[in-house]
């Protein structure tokens, strides 16, 4: 089968009721007898990407090898894993499918207690990515929750907390506060840090006895406060509602290198692997043609409100914007923010994905899996492209964007 085939199977062919296998996912593990490096865990409702890449490059600017594992891609499933900032290339994708299949078939079919989930599975491949490499760090995205997710495994020994809101309210729990006590439970007896932004009260109280509970008193979260000055030059941070990610994702490295007992780069050094980085899809700008891309996975009125401020300032008008928000993102927010900005929604081919809610009676609908560069560069000058992060991805697939190579240490 396909290289990327071996991280959906199990997932595909899963029944109604029948959940992910944190002790399948174990007993992988255990069967290809990885040798692991230190992990530095990225948990969060939004900003988790962002957080770990700029962990990342944080830390290959201090001399380490550093494997990133993040998901959903962009254009690439290889993009899901990278070693110092550049994805796995096909080959060694190849090659480590393989001995996860293999080691797939020894544990035999999924048993009632679940299946394999592909996050499971990428993150496998990213530890023996790191293997191969030798790796000094992984740097680790989790899917859903932190708890209940495979990351918890991994036994991090620094968690980055990104922002905590009512995202996959009823899965994670109930109200926000169940789904932050859920996340902050990533942390175990081998955390040693655990950095997070600053949330709401309610939020950071709960964080921080969870962090309290699981760690039996030893850890103590540390808060940043983006803009305080404390973090990396306002002109190596991106613009936008990244930002705050991006100086968290510094100061969980700068934790992470305290555990290991490594120096930090010299500022000199840091500025300049920070320079280099670069964000699809977090208002990052492409031209086609006579057409001008501002593409963000905004997912929310806020993140939308963002986007069309930004779009304000670098453009002198927006002419067009491209979206795509499935029922459970904010499509009321983005309805009362585009207002009359002419609008195109495009839906998106998988399954699981609903998109009933009503939408205004002037807006375009489009199937996503059939846009072209045509269709895009016909919208007019300055098109603004919002949503979900399947959908951005495949708006920079259409465009042909570089997405290999996030930042040069």
């Amino acid at each position: 089968m396909p290289s990327f085939e071996t991280f959906f199977s199990e997932w595909r062919l899963k029944r109604q009721g029948y959940h992910r296998s944190l002790s399948r996912a174990l007993d992988l593990r255990r069967e290809l007898d990885i040798s692991e490096p230190p992990v530095l865990g990225v948990v969060g409702s939004k900003g988790k990407g962002t957080t770990a890449t700029y962990a990342s490059a944080c830390l290959a600017a201090a001399g380490l090898n550093v494997v990133t594992v993040t998901g959903p891609s962009f254009r690439s499933h290889r993009e899901r894993v990278r070693f110092n900032g550049v994805a796995i290339d096909e080959a060694a994708l190849d090659e480590i499918a393989q001995r996860i299949e293999k080691a797939r078939e020894r544990l035999g079919p999924p048993s009632e207690d679940g299946y394999l989930s592909p996050n499971a599975l990428f993150m496998t491949a990213g530890l023996l990515e790191a293997e191969r490499r030798g790796a000094d760090v992984c740097v680790v995205e989790a899917g859903i929750g932190g708890h209940r997710d495979e990351l918890r495994l991994l036994e991090p020994r620094v968690v980055a907390m990104a922002k905590v809101f009512a995202e996959h309210v009823g899965l994670l729990g109930d109200t926000v506060a169940e789904i932050a006590w859920e996340k902050a439970r990533v942390a175990g007896e081998r955390t040693e840090g655990f950095v997070r932004l600053a949330q709401t009260e309610e939020v950071a109280e709960v964080v921080d006895r969870a962090v309290a509970e699981v760690t039996s008193g030893r850890v103590r979260p540390d808060v940043v406060r983006p803009g305080s000055g404390q973090g990396p030059a306002p002109e190596v941070l991106p613009p936008g509602l990244s930002a705050a990610s991006a100086e968290l994702g510094c100061a969980a490295a700068e934790r992470m290198l305290a555990v290991l007992g490594q120096e930090p780069a010299s500022p000199e050094r840091l500025h300049g692997v920070l320079s280099s980085l670069r964000l699809p899809a977090r208002l990052s700008r492409h031209t086609v043609g006579g057409t001008e891309l501002l593409i963000d996975s905004a997912i929310n009125r806020t993140g939308i409100q963002v986007a069309l401020e930004h779009a304000r300032r670098v453009w002198p008008r927006v002419d067009h914007a491209l979206i795509c928000f499935p029922d459970h993102k904010d499509v009321d927010g983005a309805i009362a923010e585009l207002g009359s900005i002419p609008v195109t929604f495009a839906r998106l081919p998988e399954e699981h994905l609903r998109f009933e809610h009503d939408r205004p009676a002037a807006w375009n609908v489009i199937e996503a899996a059939a846009l072209t560069q045509a269709d895009i560069t016909a919208l007019g000058e300055h098109v603004l492209v919002l949503g979900t992060v399947y959908f951005t991805g495949r708006v920079l697939d259409v465009i042909d964007a570089e997405t290999e190579r996030l930042f040069s240490a």
